[in-house]
């Protein structure tokens, strides 16, 4: 698995988000409802979303969390930078300090085309696509896409 369990977490969560309210705020208990989505750990995960840039906040009735840009303009890249970093995808494979063209190890021609693979995969995969694979998906196996009963706060995205 090339994710940790917080940005596991955080990618199922903010998917969801964008399905269920693409344009507005969702209370983080109808988020998670009907998942086994720790509704604790998502809220530290969101407010580091929010504090990066990746979501909006609002407090009171309608409020909870929003995108803070349209769900195409979000990438799992995004996602990944802010809860894991995108540091591991420029480091050598093994651990060699020096490892580039010139001083290659042993696996550095294979893992140079798979990391660009990933780092293509990452930055090509927009929320609009995952929120509506998730959409899919749950149709798929019969699993209900429950509404969201709360209204939300008017939201503007730039």
């Amino acid at each position: 698995m090339i994710y940790s369990n917080a940005c596991s977490y955080a990618i199922r969560a903010i998917s969801r988000l964008a399905m269920l309210r693409p344009d507005g705020y969702l209370l983080l208990d109808e988020l998670c409802e009907g998942t086994d989505l720790p509704r604790h750990f998502v809220a530290k995960i969101f407010q580091d979303l929010v504090r990066k840039g990746l979501l909006v906040s609002a407090k009171g009735r309608g409020g909870g969390f929003a995108l803070a840009r349209k769900s195409s303009e979000i990438t799992l890249y995004d996602i990944v930078q802010v809860i894991d970093g995108v540091e591991q995808f420029d480091r050598c494979v093994v651990g060699m300090a020096n490892c580039n063209d010139d001083q290659p190890c042993p696996q550095h021609d294979q893992w140079k085309t798979i990391r660009g693979q990933i780092k293509k995969f990452l930055t090509t995969t927009t929320l609009d696509k995952m929120s509506k694979t998730l959409e899919k998906k749950l149709d798929l196996i019969g699993e209900p896409i429950v509404e969201p009963k709360s209204k939300s706060k008017p939201l503007r995205i730039v």
